[in-house]
């Protein structure tokens, strides 16, 4: 039905930027969040798109340096991290998920996930 497939991760110095991407199926819009878990760590939420792409919502610990985005040609949100520090360093996931919501526990159709690795 749903469909969400990560990509874009790597391994990165200090500072650098990185663009990640979530292709997405399905006939209808929906909301994408980002979120990422770290080695030890619980998943926690980055960053949401509506359907339409006119609204976003943030993180207070990635706002100003991640900004995401949609593509409705493509069928892709993206996220676009600057100036990564090593805390980034984690697996970074997409979902689909209601307006407003930051809960892991209120998203589905989770994405395999990509590796961000940020060396210091």
């Amino acid at each position: 039905q749903v469909q969400l497939t990560e990509s874009g991760g790597g391994l990165v110095q200090a500072g650098d930027s990185l663009r990640l991407s979530c292709a997405y199926s399905g006939r209808r819009l929906f909301l994408v969040g980002w979120f990422r878990q770290a080695l030890g760590k619980e998943r926690e939420f980055l960053a949401a798109i509506n359907g339409i792409g006119d609204g976003t919502y943030y993180a207070d610990s990635v706002k100003g340096r991640f900004t995401i985005s949609r593509d409705h040609d493509r069928k892709t949100v993206h996220l676009q991290m600057n100036r990564l520090k090593p805390d980034d360093t984690a697996v970074y996931y997409c979902a689909k998920g209601p307006w407003g919501s930051t809960r892991m526990g209120d998203f589905g159709s989770w994405g395999q996930g990509t590796q961000v690795t940020v060396s210091s």
